[in-house]
């Protein structure tokens, strides 16, 4: 059991026990100095990692991997017949668990400024989780609406049908007056217009449309209290007609 526990070091560097894997290793941790050496020298390398360029893992990566962990699985312990089992681990032992531990935390690549992990045991490479705003804009159905405003500006509606849902991106937009925000309005067929969000700041942004973007037929900006309305109280400042893209 004791043998089992050493070989846990490198997967609980980088969380990759379960709640009973980990909670015994912790158990076993304060009175084990190999382990909490290799604990020590794997958190000192995973964060000089953490510093290192976004890079994305080529295959040769993945399959020397998985290569060196099929190949360094440690010894059973070694018990006397006649004697108790010391809790010692024989070096070449110790060296191959620790061999196998480095392959675990080679395997995690950190990307500058975010937190991106690859797992060796996954079967495919990872991919970049799209937010839900960005879903829509690589749409293949993705279909843009855009208006020139007269002081420079410009606001771009993007609809996917298929998403059911519209992003506005603005450039350099104006502030609104002080005390307001823009709203945004989701305009039905019926042509009642539902709000879909507040913009309150100047400049350029993405924000996805709260609502049914899929059977809108047009999308509104009014300037509205800061708080927002239930329905528009000015004329919009915009109006994007769905049923006319623009390039």
């Amino acid at each position: 059991m004791t043998e089992s526990l050493h070989a846990l070091s490198g997967a609980y560097v980088v969380d990759a026990l379960d709640d009973a894997e980990r909670k015994a290793f912790e158990r076993h941790l304060p009175g084990c100095l190999d382990c909490q050496a290799e604990v020590a020298s794997l958190r000192e390398a995973t964060s000089v990692m953490a510093d290192a360029v976004a890079l994305t893992p080529p295959e040769s990566l993945r399959a020397s991997i998985l290569a060196d962990i099929s190949t360094v699985r440690p010894l059973p312990p070694e018990t006397a017949p006649t004697a108790p089992t010391a809790d010692v681990v024989p070096l070449h032992r110790g060296r191959k668990r620790l061999a196998r531990a480095l392959a675990a935390a080679a395997a995690i690549l950190v990307v500058a400024g975010g937190a991106v992990m690859w797992h060796p045991w996954h079967q495919t490479s990872s991919t970049t989780q799209l937010s839900a705003a960005d879903q829509v804009l690589a749409a293949s159905d993705a279909k843009h609406y855009s208006i020139d405003f007269n002081d420079g500006s410009t606001a771009t509606v993007v609809r996917s049908a298929n998403e059911g849902k519209a992003v506005l991106l603005t450039q350099e937009m104006a502030a609104p007056p002080s005390g307001k925000a823009y709203e945004l309005w989701l305009r039905d067929k019926a042509g009642t217009m539902k709000p879909a969000g507040l913009m309150t700041t100047a400049g350029d942004h993405k924000l996805m449309l709260k609502g049914d973007a899929e059977n809108a037929t047009g999308v509104g900006i009014t300037v509205e209290p800061k708080e927002g309305s239930q329905t528009p109280t000015s004329k919009p400042i915009a109006m994007f007609e769905l049923g006319r893209t623009s390039a």
